[in-house]
């Protein structure tokens, strides 16, 4: 084994570096001894130094299972400059390239291995570890590991049982940022063995921590279009859903401000090109879901704004640790407004389905064999909540996997025991209870840090001196009526992509008159089609003929068409009649249906909401358009 001496040496020649964290030896020292690890260090620390080093040691491949493919795209990139082989294997990436990858590490060809936990689901990959030759298991945001985790995930489970199998004496390294002492338990439980935990001090004590308490959305955006300019740096802006980040970024955009929006839903490609513009600080923000900024090894985020509070503590240190690695000043903006609570609340009660949904399920099963696909028509749940479904009930034995040809299907055990919901109230609880932390972190009056630190178990909860409470200074919004007035321009004038183009069709993109719920134009639909609320006022046929002018005003339109309703009456009728007098075109009554419906917010997935309207529809006269005279 070598000393830290000459490990520093070679760490030197290696990557350039004089020494290592002393935090950073011990784990590497462990591994080198053949140990099971558990790393609990703050981001920015260089846990991902703990597996590069000794991987570089080893004669073997070592095989690092990470959730974040931005951090594999990044490490990779950064191992292979260093001439280190390294690779990745990511559902990003097309079948014949994650083969080629596997096939070298077969090879011995590949130092460093980065997977996806869900990998372990696929039989090649397990086939293909049969033939490498391994030197260590790497198990990044361990945390996921544990069903008290933040971000649990089960295919993480498929991880342990590979480690179960390993040796004793083979190096097993788990890394996370956020783990709280239960957290902590569960996950050297889990990986077991001779295992060694390693805890740090979560202190970051570049941090500025602010929170801010308006009354709207509305003074959100207020607040930061008269200041983001004036934090110093570049940042990440953080909203609680896709919606979000569209409109806030719209809004900058409005004001002249440098952004862009990152979101889950983007294709991968763009999704690489806006990591890399955030590098390159191409832009004032990146206003994005949770999903950008894990792994992305960017070491001056000046500046952090959450919209929107997130679920925990946990989640928020670990959120917030993605910036200011640099050591420098940083600013950590936390929005907060009563109502903000209800999202997390709703994530929170809808993270495992009712247990009304699995019986649905297992009474599916019972019947015969069924697909994924096959799970969504017969029982109408959504993507997600079929695969949290099934993950729970093959952890319980009540289904199990099988194989028709190719197809994978899951059936019914016989003799399977009964359906328990309780760790599932219990988790729930948990989460709920983790929110209510939140909600006192906002309350607070002592060190926010000293806070966060004493949620994650860090022994060391000494006051930061930086945070709001700490200098007794709080931020105050001034919604003023100009800023009113420049917010109020904005929604009159931003209208949302409805992009529906597709190459077997001839729809073209068109625009919504807003987002559900960022005005007042929701509630006024719904009060009209519910509520007995009566015709569409004449606030939204403006709004509609607003977006139509803006995008629209040079094209010609020959007919106006509108779809016939199921529980509405003339509601989209007289709607339809009045946009036509405005804009002096024909209108058309002669696209009817063929067959009752039901109303497709009733149904849950894309498979069911098809089935429902297909063939529903028929346009009664095809040559209504040379046969008008004005047209």
């Amino acid at each position: 084994m070598l000393s830290r001496i000459e490990a520093e040496a070679k760490l030197k020649t290696l990557f350039g570096l004089e020494k290592f964290h002393d935090n950073q030896w011990n784990a590497i020292e462990n591994i080198f001894q053949g140990k099971r690890v558990l790393l609990i260090e703050k981001t920015g620390f260089g846990k991902s130094l703990c597996y590069q080093f000794p991987a570089t040691q080893f004669k073997g491949i070592t095989v690092i299972f990470s959730p974040l493919i931005a951090l594999m795209r990044d490490q990779i990139k950064k191992l292979n400059t260093l001439n280190i082989s390294a690779q990745c294997i990511n559902s990003e990436q097309t079948d014949e390239e994650n083969q080629s990858i596997i096939e070298q590490a077969k090879q011995g060809k590949i130092k460093i291995l980065y997977i996806a936990p869900e990998r372990q689901e696929n039989n090649e990959w397990i086939e293909a570890t049969r033939a490498m030759n391994l030197s260590m298991v790497v198990v990044d945001e361990a945390h996921c590991i544990s069903v008290w985790g933040h971000d649990f995930r089960p295919a993480f489970r498929r991880i342990i049982n590979l480690v179960k199998l390993l040796p004793t004496n083979f190096p097993v390294l788990a890394t996370t940022a956020t783990a709280t002492k239960r957290v902590e338990d569960d996950i050297l439980k889990q990986v077991g063995g001779n295992i060694t935990c390693i805890r740090g001090n979560l202190l970051r004590d570049n941090f500025h921590l602010r929170t801010v308490k308006v009354d709207s959305e509305d003074e959100k955006l207020a607040w930061l279009g008269a200041t983001i300019n004036q934090i110093p740096g570049n940042g990440i802006i953080y909203t609680g859903t896709r919606v979000n980040t569209e409109i806030y970024s719209r809004w900058f955009e409005h004001l002249g401000i440098s952004s862009i929006a990152y979101n889950a839903g983007l294709d991968g490609e763009l999704r690489k090109e806006i990591e890399n513009g955030l590098l390159d600080n191409r832009w004032k923000c990146v206003i994005s879901t949770n999903a950008l900024g894990m792994g992305i090894d960017k070491h001056d985020i000046r500046f952090i704004v959450h919209t929107q509070i997130p679920a925990s503590p946990i989640h928020y240190y670990q959120e917030i640790g993605r910036a200011g690695r640099d050591g420098k000043p940083t600013y950590l903006i936390l929005f907060f407004t009563p109502d903000d609570v209800q999202l997390p609340k709703a994530f929170i009660n809808t993270a495992r389905p009712s247990a009304e949904k699995y019986e649905r399920v297992i009474a599916a099963l019972k019947k015969e064999p069924l697909g994924e696909r096959d799970f969504m028509r017969v029982t109408n749940l959504k993507t997600t909540q079929v695969r949290v479904i099934k993950a729970d009930l093959l952890d319980q034995n009540i289904i199990r996997e099988v194989s028709y040809g190719k197809q994978r299907k899951y059936e019914f055990q016989f003799n399977a025991p009964k359906l328990s919901t309780t760790s599932f109230e219990k988790l729930r609880e948990a989460k709920l209870n983790e929110l209510d932390k939140m909600l006192e972190y906002v309350e607070t009056k002592s060190c926010r840090m000293s806070f966060l630190r004493n949620y994650l178990s860090d022994a060391h909860t000494e006051s930061c001196g930086k945070c709001d409470n700490d200098v007794q200074k709080s931020i105050k919004v001034h919604y003023t009526d100009e800023w009113k007035e420049k917010v109020e321009a904005f929604h009159s004038s931003y209208f949302p992509a409805l992009e529906i183009e597709d190459a077997k069709t001839n729809l073209v993109n068109g625009v919504a008159a807003s987002y559900y719920g960022a005005t007042n134009i929701g509630s006024i639909i719904h009060k009209c089609k519910y509520e007995n609320g009566g015709d569409f006022p004449n606030s939204l046929v403006k709004q509609t003929l607003r977006a139509f002018k803006k995008y629209f005003s040079k094209e010609t339109f020959d007919l106006i068409l509108y779809v016939p309703p199921t529980e509405s009456g003339n509601l989209v009728k007289h709607f339809a009649e009045k946009i036509s007098v405005a804009l002096v075109i024909p209108l058309s009554h002669n696209l009817v249906k063929t067959k009752q419906t039901q109303p497709q917010k009733i149904f849950q997935n894309s498979y069911l909401k098809h089935d429902n309207v297909a063939g529903t529809f028929n346009y009664t006269k095809p040559n209504e358009e040379t046969e008008n005279p004005f047209c």
